[in-house]
């Protein structure tokens, strides 16, 4: 019999066990289990999406028609093409999220220097909360800069969160913190994949995953890189183990032997904080054999295009280096341009001053031997992953790198994740089946919450945040909206104007795009209110309030200490959560008196996600849609609903007594997200993708007002459409809402691959595989006609949504970009066009082979008394690295407070080698302390062969490894968090902290 969820609860029920629920609060008798369990054929069927990781796999909830209404049953839906039905230990156990005796189902309050919680209603709540956000606001407003520019933003009010939200919620969060004239707006993604986008925009010219997970089974060649699938990203690895069936060739790079190392055909071990050096020696080999697929360079990349003479680079600084301003001058970074302004080109590849031979000249220095000394990694291994994945650089070939956090989280972050798209480019692996860049994501709606921008530097649909440099809408467009000179060129962004328009009708409907923008909060010049600014100016006690919504700061962040105690700082705190957590709880955590902390604290209750409706994106930009199954617990609450409630209380104050620049929340948009009085998500995903706000005519068709827009290329610029997200123009037409289809009918082409255009939804414009016109040759046939993604037949493209509907070589295929070709040379970014190998801000050596430039130069840190590294020091002498485990997710919010998962991984631990053991003294399970310059944690030993010391630069190395899931809130004795031991340093481009390789000691508790 196989015991799968549905068959173990008919098997308790038979033998009259209460098993089925204990433990999770309802204390059974046998009899009444029995009967609960006989209601599960009858009991109401619905459809959601797992709340963890990326993947988005399906589940099927079960909800009582009878007694309490409450589930009884979760599994996995067996009709999803991505899970088939499976789910990991998380997925698995999310039925003990909503059933569970420790939820929060109370607004909870910790008045200023009080010691206990107090219960609240909700309108208390709310009425109090609104009041505490005027007040601060009005006290804090800042009109004009002090240049006199126009801002209308207000600096004392901070946001965190968030990535738990459905997308609706989110676009609605972000548009009504932007509307009360917040800058400092963060959450999940800065901290795991803020990285991800700048970088691979920056090569393709989008900052998503490029293809999706079934995809993964068409490759050829798999670099698991940066990640760890079999253990981070459970279901995704069927597809991985599904291309090895097919013959494909795994690899895995990590500094542990990990579960997914374990069933790779070849394993490299390297040293945390080294990955440029490793992917800078794979380019050195490609080039130096010819291995690259020459037509593809020459014709889909930037490798032909003639730079500026006057660029250089010199002992690891680019020209243009200016070391009083620690930043670069970068008009050295430019291409060379003929009478027509477009880029000139040398298809030879011959010019020394083409793209391609400056690649060539820049990783000469990365040979073999400085490589191995620099990584740790044996040339052996070395020649032999390149020799693998160097072979996928032929037509009929593919292949593909997966990474995660393992990649996201240094101070040259951006530039690794650069490292690895050239080398696609370089191969020709971007655009076609089983290839690209895969991005896996560590959050179920990371994707979508970043799409709706809950982050300072963009609005939604990765548009840059207004600036006081640009003080009207027009003087916006005209900065932002690039322009080709080139015919050949989409240059899609030269349709921002449209996208702009939309989105301020969509917030602002009874307004004029060019008025609504006046509302919007702006940006200084150079001002950066990313994660860990925004917590040093907490600490400098620069805020008034803090929102954090559905995350965990005091867990998540680099340097928890100073996380947490910046904290205290605040006059108040607004937590949103499902569980009891360390940020909601800091005023009483350790070293911290109650008594002294002035912090006041609502704690506000929310629904699980199966208890609301909305949609997700998972990493792969599917966007599927999630139904409510049992009704939110006692007195929690959707996210959507606390928002309108909070939007309806904050305008009747406004409205009532007026304060500082009233129009932007008077005006925020209200009716047209709600029904009966809440939130209602589908008019949200209704105007996600945008309708016609006036009878317009375009072409020879007159699309009604209150039509839905049918695709993002009949948005307007002229304020008769109103478009919550560009990206999701399609999603939710007159047709309906797409992301909600479950139809798995594919043609034989489509099936061929595992496309499923016709299951749930992907921006853009349902693509499956973006950059797809470079999987064809210049007259559209497929360089891979075994697994082609489109194909140019009869006149038309079919297969996958072609990345543009122009025939055959009327366009470059990378339309993204302003010049339409992938660049192996990338001036945008601050820290230099070509990936450079750089030291981690904290590392144990002095010096570094490449350069006589230890560090990244550009990289984000700051000063004061907290802020400590250890470089070299004696008293540090071991690498550290942060890591996941299956079993728990993120801080642990959720996962330490479900007794099966807890059951399986109930105590944080640091894994080290048996022979930094004997040097410690230390036995397997043996408590132990691991310390940083900033804190230690206490921890369980676990003493493994997985990981081994390297000889790095003439030195034995040892590395430790935790996992960052834990906190002191709960359980007892489970330890702290591993972020109290990282840096608060960070990637120049992004922000994001360096938590993946920083300096440690580990001793005997």
């Amino acid at each position: 019999m196989q015991i799968n969820r549905r068959n173990f609860l008919k098997f308790s029920a038979v033998t009259g066990s209460a098993l089925a629920f204990g433990g999770l609060g309802f204390n059974l008798k046998p009899a009444v289990a029995k009967a609960e369990l006989s209601k599960l054929r009858d009991a109401k069927e619905t459809t959601s999406v797992c709340c963890y990781c990326s993947v988005g796999c399906g589940l099927i909830v079960h909800t009582a028609l009878g007694g309490k209404g409450r589930t009884v049953n979760v599994e996995g839906d067996p009709d999803h093409p991505i899970s088939e039905g499976s789910l990991c230990a998380k997925g698995a156990s999310v039925y003990q999220l909503a059933e569970n005796e420790n939820r929060v189902t109370k607004v909870l309050y910790r008045a200023p220097y009080g010691d206990k919680w107090e219960e609240k209603s909700w309108d208390w709540a709310i009425d109090r909360i609104a009041r505490k956000v005027k007040e601060a606001r009005d006290q804090t407003f800042v009109t004009t800069n002090a240049q006199g520019q126009v801002v209308n933003r207000t600096d004392g009010i901070a946001h965190v969160g968030s990535a738990a939200l459905d997308t609706e919620e989110c676009w609605y969060l972000q548009g009504l913190m932007r509307s009360l004239g917040l800058v400092y707006i963060e959450h999940q993604a800065r901290l795991c994949h803020s990285s991800s986008v700048p970088s691979l925009a920056e090569s393709f010219g989008r900052g998503a995953m490029t293809n999706h997970y079934n995809d993964l089974m068409n490759s050829d060649c798999i670099l698991m890189m940066g990640g760890n699938p079999a253990e981070c990203h459970p279901v995704s690895f069927k597809w991985i183990m599904k291309a090895k069936e097919r013959g494909a060739t795994l690899i895995s790079v990590d500094p542990r032997f990990n579960r997914t190392s374990s069933k790779a055909d070849i394993y490299a071990p390297m040293r945390s904080g080294t990955d440029i050096p490793f992917l800078g020696g794979m380019i050195k080999y490609i080039l130096d054999n010819n291995l690259y697929f020459k037509d593809y360079v020459a014709n889909y990349t930037n490798a032909a295009f003639l730079v500026n003479p006057k660029f250089g680079f010199d002992d690891g600084l680019f020209s243009g280096w200016d070391p009083e301003k620690n930043a670069y001058d970068k008009s050295t970074w430019t291409y060379q341009l003929d009478d027509k302004g477009v880029p000139k080109r040398d298809l030879s590849l011959k010019d020394k001053n083409c793209v391609f031979q400056l690649l060539r000249k820049h990783y000469d220095r990365y040979t073999l031997d400085r490589v191995s000394e620099t990584t740790g990694t044996p040339k052996d291994k070395l020649l032999e992953v390149y020799k693998a994945y160097a072979a996928t650089g032929k037509p009929d070939k593919s292949g593909t790198n997966t990474y995660a956090m393992g990649w996201t989280q240094h101070t040259i972050a951006v530039q690794l994740i650069r490292t690895m798209a050239m080398i696609q480019l370089l191969l020709g692996n971007v655009g076609n089946a089983g290839g690209g860049v895969n991005a896996l994501r560590g959050e179920a709606n990371v994707q979508g919450s970043t799409d709706s921008a809950l982050l300072y530097h963009i609005i939604p649909a990765y548009n840059p945040a207004p600036r006081a440099v640009w003080p009207t809408l027009g003087d916006y467009n005209k900065a932002n909206t690039p322009v080709s000179h080139d015919p050949k060129s989409a240059n899609w962004w030269q349709n921002r104007p449209k996208y702009i328009a939309s989105l301020l009708k969509a917030m602002y409907p009874d307004k004029t795009p060019e008025e609504s923008y006046d509302y919007m909060p702006r940006l200084d010049v150079g001002q950066n209110c990313s994660w860990l600014v925004m917590f040093d100016h907490m600490l400098q006690g620069k805020f008034k309030g803090l929102f954090a919504w559905g995350m965990n700061p005091a867990v998540s962040g680099a340097h928890s200490n100073k996380t947490r105690e910046a904290m205290t700082k605040l006059d108040w705190l607004v937590n949103v959560n499902i569980f009891q957590n360390e940020t909601g709880s800091f005023w009483h955590g350790p070293g911290m008196d109650p008594a002294k902390v002035k912090t006041e604290v609502f704690m506000l209750p929310a629904s699980v996600f199966y208890e609301k409706e909305g949609s997700i994106t998972n990493s792969g930009r599917w966007a599927q849609w999630r139904y409510a199954g049992p009704e939110p617990l006692g007195e929690s609450k959707p996210d959507g609903d606390m928002m309108v409630m909070l939007v309806k209380r904050l305008k009747e104050l406004y409205q009532e007594e007026g304060g500082a620049f009233p129009d932007p929340v008077a005006g925020f948009t209200l009716d047209a997200v709600v029904t009966d009085g809440m939130f209602d998500p589908v008019k949200m995903a209704k105007l996600h993708n945008g309708y016609f706000l006036t009878d317009k005519k375009i072409g020879d068709v007159t699309y009604k007002a209150g039509t839905q827009v049918p695709s993002f290329a009949l948005l307007q610029d002229d304020g008769s459409t109103a478009c919550a997200n560009w990206l999701y123009c399609g999603s939710f037409t007159e047709a309906g809402n797409q992301m909600a289809r479950r139809d798995k009918t594919q043609t034989e082409m489509q099936a061929n691959i595992g496309l499923f255009p016709n299951w749930a939804w992907a921006w853009p414009v349902n693509r499956r595989v973006l950059y797809n016109r470079a999987s064809v040759d210049q007259q559209g046939k497929p360089y891979a006609p075994q697994k082609a993604v489109i194909k140019w037949e009869q006149g038309k493209w079919i297969g996958d949504v072609p990345d543009g509907p122009w025939a055959p070589s009327e366009r470059h295929p990378f339309i993204m970009t302003s010049e339409g070709f992938g660049r192996l040379f990338g001036p945008g970014l601050v820290d230099g066009p070509f990936p450079e190998h750089y030291e981690p801000l904290e590392c144990p050596f002095e010096t570094q082979p490449f350069s006589s430039q230890l560090h990244n130069p550009t990289a984000l840190h700051f000063s004061g008394p907290l802020e400590k590294r250890a470089v070299c020091d004696p008293r540090y002498p071991f690498v550290g690295t942060t890591y996941r485990v299956t079993e728990h997710w993120q801080t642990g919010v959720m996962t330490r407070w479900t007794p099966w998962l807890l059951e399986c991984q109930p105590q944080m631990f640091a894994e080290i080698d048996p022979e930094l053991a004997k040097l410690r003294g230390i036995a397997n399970g043996e408590k132990v302390i691991v310390e940083s310059m900033r804190g230690q944690v206490e921890c369980v030993a676990i003493v493994t062969p997985r990981l081994k010391p390297y000889k790095v630069m003439g030195q034995s190395l040892h590395m430790v490894g935790v996992p960052w899931h834990y906190g002191w809130v709960h359980p007892k004795d489970g330890g702290d968090a591993a972020n109290l031991l990282t840096p608060a340093v960070g990637d120049p481009n992004t922000g994001i902290p360096e938590t993946k390789a920083f300096m440690v000691n580990i001793r005997k508790a």
